[in-house]
């Protein structure tokens, strides 16, 4: 039991900070259009501070393990193939509703609660797996979507010009240049003058709680008017079949440090991204459902996250299941 306390205890303050922001996002209703600059404060201001961090003090060849980022992908992409199945029969073949459903059931909150939560729990071991799942799942699935929305007519764009918006887009986003940046710094052995190091080291430290607090608010903001059938099976996927098949295949695969699995393993049972309901508000499709996983998920995750991280620190989970 005084393990589960401390799991539970190493867990809590990140779900207490998204209760908070929920319980005043109900409590004030002050106007959304406020979460505009939080937001951008986050994507642009202190998350990339944090990922330029992570990475810029490993040495690249730690970086650069294409066996590991190939299972950690495919495991990724095969639960978004089965989450956007169990989405086209849900609205029976309305395929962006379904692209929708497939990011619920896939793609994990590794941006905002990943990075605080694994060094937390894992140590700074598991910096490299974590970004390099943020960078490649963050590759697949954004580029995945504007493909699948231009095929169902949502982007009135030809695919040439879809293939340039993908492209420009994981290019230019803030996360990915941040990256870059940080594995630059790293085959440079660059180090970032005192100032600018501890004005990152202070944007980096602000952006979990200010993201946590904004998917509280955000969730409280769009209440869940209606359960669809579907999310159960959605968060179920997300949250169970996610981290036991990054388990599986990277065990299959083999010859990984513990902390590199276990780091695949967590990750992937985070509870769904804020980003799915920013990107279903991009293309306005699926809002409520959206809603409705996050909410779902998050709350579920409570539970099963929990779980995973305490077979996880008290060896109850072996590392490779095939020794």
């Amino acid at each position: 039991m005084a393990d589960l306390a401390t799991i539970a205890n190493l867990v809590a303050p990140f779900f207490g900070l998204i209760l908070l922001g929920f319980v005043i996002g109900r409590w004030q209703r002050l106007p959304e259009a406020g979460l505009v600059w939080l937001q951008f404060f986050l994507i642009y201001v202190a998350l990339p501070p944090l990922f330029y961090r992570l990475i810029a003090d490993k040495p690249v060849t730690e970086l650069a393990n294409g066996r590991f980022i190939l299972a950690t992908t495919l495991s990724t992409f095969l639960v978004f193939m089965l989450s956007l199945a169990v989405g086209l029969r849900a609205t029976r073949g309305d395929l962006p509703q379904a692209v929708m459903q497939g990011v619920a059931g896939s793609y994990s909150n590794i941006g905002y609660m990943g990075p605080p939560l694994l060094l937390a729990a894992l140590g700074p071991g598991a910096s490299a797996p974590l970004v390099l799942i943020f960078v490649f799942d963050s590759l697949l699935l954004f580029s995945i979507i504007p493909f699948l929305m231009a095929l169902a007519g949502v982007e009135k764009k030809s695919p040439l010009d879809t293939a340039r918006q993908v492209a420009w887009q994981v290019a230019t986003h803030p996360f990915n240049v941040a990256t870059l940046l940080g594995i630059l710094a790293s085959a440079t052995h660059f180090e970032l003058p005192s100032v600018l190091d501890k004005m990152t080291l202070w944007l980096a430290q602000a952006a979990a709680p200010c993201a946590l607090f904004l998917l509280g608010v955000t969730v409280a903001l769009r209440p869940m008017k209606t359960l669809p059938a579907e999310v159960p099976v959605l968060v179920a996927i997300k949250l169970v079949l996610h981290p036991l098949l990054i388990w599986v295949l990277l065990s299959a695969i083999g010859n990984f440090p513990d902390i590199w699995i276990f780091t695949g393993v967590i990750m992937a049972a985070l509870p769904p991204a804020l980003n799915i309901f920013m990107i279903s508000t991009q293309y306005r499709v699926g809002i409520d459902r959206a809603s409705a996983c996050i909410l779902i998920g998050t709350v579920v995750s409570m539970v099963s996250l929990t779980g995973f991280l305490w077979l996880v620190k008290t060896g109850r989970m072996a590392a490779d299941l095939f020794p």
